[in-house]
């Protein structure tokens, strides 16, 4: 017995709230709505009944409960399975977001709540001129990120004003993941390589940055050395644990800011995320370089990365440089640049795109792989034996090295043959006391076998290095990264030749540096403040001919060559172990790593990987490896998806080519790293 009519029999009232832009609190809508009425249809009649004139585009309905954006209009309520019950949410879906750089500027500008985060931070590095945004990732730091800062602040009477440029007009509209040419080389604003600033003409290319030539400087440009005082009150990993709980913030790539937990205005840090730097071009890419740089320079300010003495003093040495080189340059006034015609500067890039690189040295035959002969020392650590290397003669082909009694016995059966493909290739070498070690931990299947090498010059030392550098990846010496690998060494062996000269004392005395900014709390604490100063000005002698990119990017390449660069780790526990252990995660492989002495255990490369896959319910990541390896482990310093996703996501850059035109294939990175969840 019905007295109103079937529709209204089958109709019900929904409640939405409604985010007014003009208003304070959320106002609760009542629509009378069926089932089959689709998302579309809700939001059309939630527009009517609000009557407000105002641009509702980027609005869309959020479901409290489900934790997910309605984005899908054509559906209807009842395919979404939205009831009467369903708290709705009508709110944009781009909002303002506060973002720290590696530069510790932070940047304040609108970022879309309801795409995946892969596709945000593709925006947002658009909107801030970083290419490759597939290496930056989203980190919402952990509580103790900020701890120190907020206890200074406690004591402080006035608060701590921060620094924010705001990008407010920031158009990051989520549409097509990237419109194709934008990263064209003919879009892209091209830098003067020698200090990094932009070309005027080119800065109207990049429509779609809302960076004005000054913001863009102020991101291209690094920024003044913090105080030893703001440094020593910065959060600093004290041991692997520590370093662990700092990546639990990873956001998952997968899944939109919304969906996070992230709030409004909240303070996320931009991160690059993935330690393989892909096509850095100092013509396109003065912000990235910068913000590396920073990343890298904080990361051994806060010993975040080990390095030596002498390599933190050669690092102090760069810093100090580029500090300088920054100063003079933003005084320079650059407006009496002489203006490129546009078209012209776009018609001679294309020209040279088009050409392409010519080849101007002849192939040599690829099947004729080089070798190294020489006479090495070579030491193999035992328990209560003091060091002692002995000489032998050693033969370096493909990814092997095989070791020999004399140069005459090379025809014959060597004393050993090490495998070097899936190694830990560590340097262990001090230039001022001449010794030039090659530390190999070769993985077998109980562990790692532990053997070193002893050169006696540079140029020995370089080559070998780099062999065994190539070795480790599976690469050959017949590889074109061979010759560039050698230079690299020997280039950063010089730095750290240091060569007293007359100059330092005389620099002494119009000193304008505080050496404590440059070197981290704790190597300023074992020196006095003017023989700290002396040693960096000595180091100093070796780059002060340096053009500023150049000494960015040299710095950035002493940072990869660190033994620990690179590895991101967790706290976890391998299944049938009683203990926790670290897992240091790298581009090209995983590392088991004692979470006591932080010595490593056993190397697993991603090559040698044939399949991984997570338990979702037990939160357990499984791998299987050749030769019937596996190994299966729970995260306890973040959630597993972090992870999984740490290694599809490396596996899913190992396929960038140059011949890509810039394009990502999204779907693959989704398949790689988001699991079957």
């Amino acid at each position: 017995m019905l007295s109103s009519s079937d529709f209204a029999s089958a109709s019900w009232e929904l409640v939405i709230q409604v985010d007014h832009p003009n208003e304070e609190e959320q106002k609760d809508v009542t629509l009378r709505v069926s089932g089959d009425l689709h998302i579309g249809g809700v939001m059309l009649k939630l527009v009517e009944q609000i009557n407000i004139a105002q641009d509702w585009s980027d609005f869309a309905l959020w479901w409290e409960q489900k934790h997910c954006w309605l984005l899908k209009t054509h559906w209807t309520l009842d395919k979404c399975g939205v009831q009467a019950d369903a708290k709705l949410l009508f709110t944009p879906q781009h909002k303002m977001l506060r973002l720290r750089l590696p530069n510790v500027k932070t940047v304040r500008l609108r970022v879309s709540f309801s795409a995946v985060v892969f596709r945000a931070v593709s925006d947002i590095c658009r909107a801030l001129n970083i290419r490759r945004a597939e290496e930056v990732s989203l980190l919402k730091p952990s509580g103790e990120y900020f701890k120190k800062k907020k206890r200074k602040e406690k004591n402080n009477k006035e608060p701590i004003i921060e620094d924010i440029l705001s990008l407010e007009c920031s158009p990051t509209n989520s549409g097509p993941p990237v419109s194709p040419g934008l990263y064209s080389r003919t879009m892209t604003p091209t830098y003067d390589p020698i200090n990094g600033t932009p070309a005027s003409s080119t800065m109207t290319w990049f429509s779609d940055s809302p960076l004005t030539e000054q913001n863009c400087s102020i991101l291209a440009f690094s920024q003044p050395p913090q105080s030893p005082e703001a440094l020593a009150d910065m959060y600093q990993p004290r041991s692997l644990v520590d370093k662990a709980k700092l990546n639990a913030g990873w956001l998952d790539s997968s899944r939109s800011l919304m969906e996070q937990g992230i709030q409004e205005d909240e303070q996320l840090l931009l991160r690059f995320k993935y330690y393989t730097f892909f096509d850095l071009n100092p013509k396109y890419d003065a912000v990235r370089i910068n913000q590396l740089y920073e990343q890298a320079r904080w990361a051994i300010l806060l010993e975040e990365i080990d390095c030596t003495e002498e390599e933190m003093l050669i690092f102090a040495a760069l810093q100090y440089h580029i500090s300088k080189l920054s100063l003079s340059t933003e005084i320079q006034d650059f407006t009496n640049e002489s203006e490129v015609d546009e078209v012209e500067a776009a018609l001679s890039n294309l020209e040279v795109t088009l050409e392409g690189g010519k080849a101007d040295n002849t192939l040599e035959d690829i099947t004729d792989i080089p070798k190294l002969a020489d006479n090495l020392r070579l030491f193999r650590p035992k328990k209560l034996i003091l060091k002692a290397f002995k000489q032998y003669w050693f033969v370096f082909k493909d990814t092997s090295i095989a070791y020999f009694k004399n140069k005459e016995l090379e025809q014959g059966e060597p004393v050993e043959k090490l495998n070097l493909r899936g190694c830990e290739v560590v340097p262990d070498v001090n230039v001022a006391g001449r010794k030039f070690g090659i530390k190999l931990l070769i993985p077998v299947a109980d562990g790692m076998n532990e053997v070193y090498l002893r050169c006696d010059h540079e140029s020995q030392y370089a080559q070998w290095m780099a062999a065994c550098i190539l070795a480790s990846k599976g690469k050959t010496m017949a590889d074109s990264s061979y010759q560039p690998e050698v230079l690299n060494i020997l280039s950063f062996l010089r730095m750290k030749n240091r060569n007293s000269a007359s100059q330092v004392a005389s620099g002494l005395e119009n000193m304008d540096m505080n050496p404590e900014c440059f070197v981290s709390p704790r190597c300023a604490k074992k020196h006095k403040s003017k023989q700290l100063a002396a040693r960096i000005l000595e180091a100093h002698q070796n780059v002060a001919q340096m053009p500023l990119v150049e000494a960015k990017l040299q710095f950035i390449q002493a940072w990869q060559s660190l033994p620990e660069f690179g590895l991101t780790y967790y706290l976890v526990r391998f299944k049938g172990s009683k203990k926790d252990d670290i897992l240091g995660v790298s581009y090209n492989r995983l590392i088991r790593i004692d979470a006591a002495t932080g010595i490593p255990i056993t190397t697993w490369r991603f090559t040698n990987m044939k399949q991984w896959n997570v338990n979702w319910e037990i939160r357990q990541v499984a791998i299987e490896f050749d030769q019937n390896v596996s190994i299966a482990f729970t995260c306890l310093s973040a959630d597993c998806k972090v992870v999984h996703e740490y290694i599809g996501g490396y596996i899913f850059l190992s396929t960038r080519s140059k011949d890509q035109n810039e394009t990502l294939d999204e779907d693959l990175f989704h398949k790689l790293t988001g699991g079957q969840e």
